[in-house]
């Protein structure tokens, strides 16, 4: 019998189908841990199964504080993401149960999409390859001939963190220059890195570039709304890889409608799967991607062994290394994680 049991919804998974779940395991099996996946149609039914679970890998299923307050002996709430929306934070926090998530397992990865799309779409790039495909081989010279080259544009970045600093170190060397938005990280940062900070209204004014790196809280739900989009240029694009609903979407589609802006780069929407109805489907001026900002051969893994690495750490009595309600662990009885030492061993 094992000696933790670690619950997740069945039929929820981001790998190919059948996949197990060796990149887990490897820090969970030496504790004597198993991954039951638990088939439940409704919050009692996940509850009635994992009710003595110790550990909850989230993953697709919304935990509710019904499901938290269910189950009687979880020790930590575990997600493969950097959001975690999908999870009630605060139900979990009055339990005194930790939510981890993976904030640094794909900046690269995102940041380099992100850079993708700012190019594909300053240098109308679907616009260009369907013109050639249709013998329109002349019109895509005149139509370049409007815009101004990139070195020298103003990028503004909405939020500076980690995927935002990497988009900022891959810009600069295309030569524009960088301003950026986030009241809680203090401006000696964003100096460090050779960016200007500025207020929001600020940015969306002299910005030829928005980019949206902002985490999907319930402070930034709509954070950018019809107001704010009618103080960018008519000429700028807006660029999203952070989340869907930290944007208006009606205001957005609205702006690229009417012309307040003139383009976007979406890797992320409100509504996911993008409904066929949408009229972003249908605008020339947008080039979407379906939220692959973080993919690649190195990224499921990885952030599959930090899920099993940071319940194992909290299973063996430690603190984990990404804790999104840190308030819970001075009070949990878990001892504090220490990085690994070659003189003393890990968590010496």
């Amino acid at each position: 019998m094992a000696k933790f049991k670690v619950v997740t919804p069945a039929g929820v998974s981001y790998t190919a189908p059948g996949a197990g779940y060796e990149p887990e395991l490897e820090a969970l099996a030496p504790l004597g841990a198993e991954i039951v996946e638990v088939a439940a149609k409704s919050d009692d039914e996940f509850i009635g199964a994992g009710r003595d679970a110790d550990a909850l890998y989230a993953k697709g299923r919304p935990i509710t504080k019904r499901i938290i307050d269910g189950l009687l002996q979880c020790k930590v709430i575990a997600l493969g993401s950097v959001g975690v929306d999908s999870v009630d934070v605060a139900a979990a926090t009055a339990r005194g149960i930790p939510v981890t998530n993976v904030p640094d397992t794909f900046i690269e990865e995102v940041a380099d999409h992100a850079l993708m799309l700012i190019l594909a779409t300053f240098r109308r790039l679907t616009t260009m390859d369907k013109w050639v495909r249709e013998g329109r081989w002349k019109d895509g010279r005149p139509l370049l001939h409007r815009f101004p080259r990139l070195m020298g544009q103003t990028l503004g970045l909405i939020a500076f963190g980690h995927v935002a600093r990497a988009v900022a170190v891959r810009a600069r060397a295309f030569g524009l220059h960088i301003i950026a938005y986030d009241p809680y990280v203090e401006e000696l940062v964003l100096t460090q890195h050779g960016v200007e900070p500025v207020g929001l209204g600020e940015l969306l004014k002299r910005a030829d570039i928005v980019s949206m790196h902002a985490p999907s809280t319930a402070d930034a739900h709509h954070m950018l709304t019809e107001e704010h989009f009618r103080l960018m240029k008519a000429e700028a694009l807006f660029i999203n890889t952070g989340r869907g609903p930290t944007v208006d979407e009606r205001a957005l589609v609205k702006a690229l409608q009417e012309g307040w802006i003139a383009g976007a780069g979406l890797d992320v929407l409100e509504e996911e799967p993008v409904a066929p109805t949408n009229p972003l489907l249908r605008m020339d001026n947008v080039i979407l991607t379906p939220h692959v900002a973080s993919a690649s051969a190195r990224f499921d893994p990885e952030r599959r062994r930090r899920v099993g690495r940071e319940i194992a750490l909290v299973l063996s009595g430690r603190w984990p290394r990404s804790c999104v309600n840190p308030s819970v662990l001075e009070k949990s009885g878990l001892t504090r994680w220490q990085p690994y030492s070659m003189e003393r061993g890990p968590g010496a």
